[in-house]
């Protein structure tokens, strides 16, 4: 995994060695790269996230389906609130990508 980075890292860093290259165009490439790289770790934890619950929920019910009704309404709330930081995640990498607070600053 350490080489991977690495070598994308290097790899940014001749798909950046352009000539006549702005400080606009490094924000928005930078921006790009932040936003995908932030959705995939958001995502990638609201899975195992919601992995876990689910687990959890299906075990319990397993050893005492009597409150299979009280887990299943439990599980859909901790699962919506999960999706929901993955939605937030989502709607700041729009506005980094679409109205980038950044760009303002630098021009």
């Amino acid at each position: 995994m350490k080489k991977a980075l690495f070598l994308f890292f290097a790899f940014v860093g001749v798909a950046f060695a352009a000539d006549g290259v702005s400080g606009i165009d490094l924000i928005k490439a930078y921006s790009a790269i932040g936003a995908v790289i932030g959705l995939g770790i958001a995502a990638l934890g609201g899975a195992i996230g919601m992995g876990n619950t689910a687990s959890a929920a299906i075990s319990g019910i397993a050893r005492n389906p009597g409150v299979g009704g009280k887990l299943s309404t439990t599980m859909f709330i901790a699962i919506a609130l999960i999706e929901a930081q993955v939605i937030y995640t989502l709607v700041v990498a729009l506005i980094v990508l679409y109205y980038n607070p950044l760009l303002q600053i630098a021009a």
